[in-house]
């Protein structure tokens, strides 16, 4: 029992520690965005590592998921006679809800795992100690440009992949299903509003853009220098990552609808 109780500490212990050690590498990460202004190529080779590197994927997922919402929706609604509603419930679906989330996830996956291995790598091969001996600080030059790519380039990977969807939808409703192409964009540019839906969407990958890198730089610094624990943090960083953004989902959208 009393060894039962001594790990059950331990655990919490620990949970606390790694709670601290997060939210000091956050402060130290945010005090070093402002040098970015110095040296933007920093930001922008990230931006493309980031972002672009990781649009086709978002793309291309965007596709078929609008694509299959519209399949379903409309089998949903013709027993209701709505079926020209297919596209309020597309747009709906992705902005709100499919859009971020989704993207949250294929972006943990690529450029989350990504930034950990490439941190992780660096760390085992001593490039990060080497920069501290030249007097070279790695939040300013390593950490704090991945955190502000990750976190410009999520929301604008979400916006995208929304609006990738809703063209799957149109493609779907209205070239398979012969639903009339003028309901479907008007209806969905009439139930879909700019704050109330969009910009809640655009809150939401903001949110996770910033847990998400969050969660891949600290991962990557902390790792083990080896090999093994380079592949454990990349690991923790999809699982950790993935399930932030559900629960964070949930909360939002209780906040927000």
């Amino acid at each position: 029992m009393i060894n039962y109780v001594a790990g059950v500490g331990r655990y919490w212990l620990d949970f606390v520690c790694s709670v601290g050690r997060s939210s000091m590498f956050l402060l130290h990460t945010l005090t070093a965005l402002p040098s970015l202004f110095m040296k933007p190529s920093l930001l922008i080779r990230q931006l493309h590592a980031t972002g672009v590197m990781t649009l086709s994927i978002v793309l291309v997922s965007g596709l078929f998921v609008g694509m299959v919402l519209a399949l379903q929706g409309y089998n949903i609604l013709i027993d209701f006679g709505q079926e020209n509603r297919t596209g309020t419930l597309v747009a709906l679906t992705l902005v709100r809800e499919l859009g971020p989330v989704v993207t949250g996830l294929l972006f943990a996956g690529r450029a989350g795992s990504a930034m950990t291995a490439e941190i992780g790598l660096m760390k085992a091969t001593e490039q990060l100690s080497g920069l501290e001996m030249m007097a070279v600080d790695p939040f300013k030059h390593v950490f704090a440009p991945r955190f502000l790519a990750g976190f410009m380039a999520m929301p604008m990977l979400a916006a995208m992949f929304s609006a990738v969807g809703a063209f799957g939808g149109y493609l779907v409703t209205v070239t398979v299903l012969g639903v009339d192409a003028s309901a479907y964009w008007s209806l969905m540019q009439e139930s879909v509003g700019f704050f109330n839906d969009v910009g809640n969407g655009l809150i939401k990958g903001t949110v996770f853009g910033f847990v998400i890198t969050w969660i891949a730089i600290y991962q990557g610094a902390e790792s083990i220098p080896t090999s093994e624990g380079v592949s454990r943090a990349t690991t923790r960083t999809v699982v950790y990552s993935s399930l932030a953004v559900l629960g964070l989902d949930f909360l939002l959208t209780a906040i927000m609808f």
